[in-house]
């Protein structure tokens, strides 16, 4: 369940009660009149079940009470309530599988802006990653695939293109690049100062790497992997299962791509160097592809529940199915 905080205006609470009572999933509404004081109007309280709150939400916006009051959203852990239960038995589809684009946005928002600290942990998954590459050490190329906050902006292109967004798209593709640049052009130099202490050398980079030498080296299953990783970290998104995006993270050679084409730069060493940035190119692209595919595919799935998500004319409201 949701739990629904509304600053409401006067003239169009009664409406925002109406719409409420014609959605099904929708339980323990509290209205306190007047009770808001900046913006001023009536505070509105509702739970809501979370596969009925995107139809809700929108219902909501297109009454202009983003822009005229407020309205906020709040998971529930733990709701004891036996209005709450018919409330999630009446909404059709399962919880797990619901989409909330608005939240979706708003979190792709806040995870593909350009920012100081954005740019730091790609800077240092980057050379997290750049020692790994040279010391064919996969552990380390694990750990900094782990840290990268690339797939941000990848879900923020995604959802930007399928919501039709294009200041998202834009604002995160930047990001995306802004980053990657930053981040290669600092390894370059921090593999030069490695150098020159005597910690990396031009031999370590040519001698036979078995546990990193894919990163260079691109293949159809680069695209493979990287299509099935853009599926599961937009299913991780969308579910609300962030937890899964650590495995995403590490099963797309990205940032190592990164690392490797920056050491290879600093080397002159033009081959690996194009073959990095091939591998880079790659993951991205299937991460965009694959990603913006499964978005467009929950929107279409989720549209034919548009009309079950509303009360039949004269059904009782409360959750019961009785």
């Amino acid at each position: 369940m949701l739990h629904l905080r509304m600053i409401t205006p006067y003239a169009v609470t009664d409406r925002v009660v109406e719409l409420i009572g014609e959605v099904v999933g929708t339980t323990h509404l509290v209205v306190l009149p007047g009770a808001a004081r900046d913006p001023e109007g009536d505070l509105v309280l509702v739970d809501v079940a979370r596969e009925a709150a995107d139809e809700l939400l929108a219902e909501l916006r297109a009454l202009g009470i983003a822009e005229t009051g407020s309205i906020a959203v709040e998971d529930i852990d733990l709701s004891i309530s036996r209005r709450a239960d018919e409330a999630e038995e009446e909404a059709p589809g399962e919880a797990a599988d619901a989409v909330i684009w608005e939240q979706l946005a708003e979190s792709t928002h806040e995870e593909s802006t350009l920012t100081i600290t954005y740019g730091a942990f790609m800077v240092v998954a980057t050379m997290i990653a750049a020692c790994g590459v040279v010391l064919d050490n996969a552990i380390l190329i694990v750990g900094a695939m782990a840290v990268g906050p690339e797939f941000g902006p990848l879900a923020g292109i995604c959802t930007g293109l399928v919501q039709r967004a294009p200041k998202l798209a834009w604002r995160s593709a930047l990001a995306l690049v802004v980053g990657f640049a930053a981040a290669i052009a600092a390894t370059t130099v921090f593999s030069l100062a490695m150098d020159a202490l005597g910690l990396f050398h031009h031999e370590m980079l040519d001698r036979p790497r078995p546990n990193t030498s894919f990163i260079w080296q691109p293949d159809p299953f680069s695209f493979v992997v990287a299509v099935l990783a853009g599926v599961a970290g937009m299913l991780s998104l969308t579910s609300a299962r962030a937890g899964a995006l650590v495995g995403v993270a590490i099963s797309v050679t990205t940032v190592p791509a990164g690392a490797n084409a920056a050491v290879a730069l600093s080397y002159g060493d033009v081959g690996q160097m194009w073959g990095s940035a091939e591998q880079l190119l790659l993951n991205l692209l299937g991460i965009v592809v694959s990603g913006s595919l499964t978005l467009i595919g929950w929107k279409l799935l989720w549209r034919t529940q548009h009309g079950r998500m509303l009360r039949p004319p004269g059904a009782p409201h409360g959750g019961s199915r009785r």
